[in-house]
Formats: structure tokens, C-alpha cells, sequence
């Protein structure tokens, strides 16, 4: 067997571990949201399991779309910015144009917000409820280049049951809607 080889069968144990860890916190995610439907609770749950199946995770949280600007919601991790505007840093860029961003380096990004001098990478996911945008998840790593598509695929699906499973009232958060 030669080198590349070997590395090649090895990261394919990895991602599929990936995988099955992924699918795990999914099955996780539906019983956990199954019989509640309360915003704050199902945010909050959804952080912590996320933190607990990613151990390289220095923050995993929400940021909540006031039609204004993102705010800092239920989250795992150190003392977070509170207020992100559309376009400015990974978060505002996804949620501005509504799609996934995995940023390997984070110290090479022109845009980024440096919340925690921990994280090396970042992937956020934007939440879209009927159309609109109500939020990003934020997930930043302590390790460089700890995204890929594996993470863009499950961490979609993850948000997609949190959206389905949740009712969306975010008077709470003082967000008008």
C-alpha cells in the first residue's frame, strides 16, 4: 500500500465517523424537538448538542435577524459580539446572501469579526423561515480548515429541523416580525 493511499483510507474513516455522528445528533435533534415547540428552549438545546457532538468547537450558537441587524442568541462558547450587520464578518455575509459560508482560515478572511482569538474556522449556515431570513448558525472551531461539505450538508439539515420543528416567535428576543 503506498502513502497517499493510506491517507486516502483514512480520511474516509474519518468522514464516514463524521457521518455517523452527524446522522446521531439528526436523531438526536428530532426527539429533542419532537414535543417542543418553544423558541428559546429548542435554540438553546440545539447549542449545547451541537457543542457535545463537536469537540473542537469553541462556540456554537445563534444570531437572530431583527430586519435590521443580527443579534446574539442562545449560544455555547465565550463572551460573543451581540450586535453583527448584514455584510460585515462571516455572519453578516451569510445572512445577507442567504447561503452556507466554511471559512478554513478564519485569519485570512478579509471581513471577519474576531469575537474569540480560539477560533481558526468558521462555517455559518443562514436560517430561512417562509422566505424570510430569521437568523444564522454560527459554529467556530478551534482547529484551521475544520469545515467541509460533510459539515454544509448536515449542518443544513440540522437547521432545517430546528425551523420545522420550532414556533418562530420572536417578540422574545425583541426582534419585530
Amino acid at each position: 500500500m503506498t502513502l497517499p493511499h493510506f491517507f486516502d483510507i483514512i480520511n474516509l474513516m474519518e468522514n464516514t465517523k463524521k457521518i455517523e455522528n452527524y446522522e446521531i445528533m439528526l436523531a438526536q435533534a428530532n426527539a429533542l424537538f419532537a414535543n417542543e415547540k418553544n423558541l428559546l428552549s429548542n435554540l438553546s438545546n440545539a447549542s449545547a448538542l451541537l457543542k457535545m457532538t463537536l469537540p473542537n468547537s469553541v462556540f456554537t450558537g445563534f444570531y437572530l435577524f431583527n430586519g435590521e441587524e443580527l443579534l446574539l442568541g442562545p449560544f455555547q462558547g465565550g463572551v460573543s459580539c451581540v450586535h453583527i450587520k448584514l455584510g460585515k464578518g462571516v455572519c453578516g455575509e451569510s445572512a445577507q446572501n442567504r447561503e452556507t459560508m466554511i471559512v478554513a482560515d478564519v485569519t485570512k478572511h478579509a471581513n471577519y469579526i474576531a469575537c474569540d482569538s480560539a477560533a481558526m474556522s468558521e462555517i455559518v449556515v443562514p436560517m430561512i423561515k417562509d422566505g424570510k431570513l430569521v437568523g444564522v448558525l454560527d459554529l467556530d472551531s478551534r482547529l484551521t480548515d475544520d469545515y467541509d461539505a460533510i459539515d454544509q450538508e448536515y449542518l443544513e439539515k440540522f437547521v432545517a429541523v430546528l425551523i420545522e420543528k420550532s414556533y418562530w416567535n420572536l417578540d422574545m428576543f425583541g426582534v419585530e416580525k
